[in-house]
């Protein structure tokens, strides 16, 4: 049931970004992986996607940006953050992100999976 979904991962790191794309397209996701967050917006504008795996500190379009401009365009995209840069008084804290979850740095790629499940409701194997 993954292979339905689209996810799209925003990171400039390209052995993190490398990591999880095998990771979730081993797990049957299809992945695209853009390496900065005004990529990753045009990617978001041209492909239809199922939510986003985002990093925070990035070059050309900080992963903040790019949920702003995502939730212009969509307000329910599930959206996975991954950072070792948040600060606990960050903005992105707020319900009006929703549906968003944030993962500090370095974040096994099994619990971005594993919350990708739950957040498009596709049950977990067992």
């Amino acid at each position: 049931m993954p292979d339905r979904f689209h996810i799209l991962i925003a990171e400039d790191e390209v052995l993190a970004a490398m990591a999880l794309e095998d990771f979730l397209s081993f797990k049957g996701f299809r992945v695209t992986v853009a390496a900065n967050g005004a990529e990753a917006l045009e990617r978001f504008a041209s492909e239809r996607i199922h939510a986003l795996v985002t990093d925070l500190r990035m070059p050309r379009m900080d992963g903040e940006t790019l949920i702003r401009e995502i939730r212009e365009r969509d307000t329910t995209l599930p959206v996975v953050v991954m950072t070792g840069y948040l600060t606990e008084d960050s903005d992105l804290k707020q319900e009006r992100w929703k549906p968003l979850e944030i993962f500090s740095k370095p974040v096994n790629p099994r619990t971005i999976c594993t919350t990708l499940h739950r957040m498009l409701g596709i049950p977990l194997e067992a």
